[in-house]
């Protein structure tokens, strides 16, 4: 990856601060990693996967 991904907070960790989950987009794939964790480097997913993760979830299938 050329730049430095723009981390942020995932809608799904909710309110608890202590569970956080952060993404970075890109225009292929989509990074996700452990707020408290983040030494432990990332999990890199295509953006297509993640998005039918994503609606699968959703829909209660997971």
């Amino acid at each position: 990856m050329a730049s430095t991904p723009e981390w942020h907070k995932s809608s799904y960790s909710g309110g608890n601060a202590g569970a956080c989950v952060e993404v970075a987009e890109t225009n292929r794939d989509v990074y996700v990693r452990d707020t408290q964790h983040r030494h432990h480097g990332h999990l890199a997913f295509p953006s297509t996967e993640w998005a039918a993760f994503l609606r699968d979830l959703k829909l209660g299938h997971l």
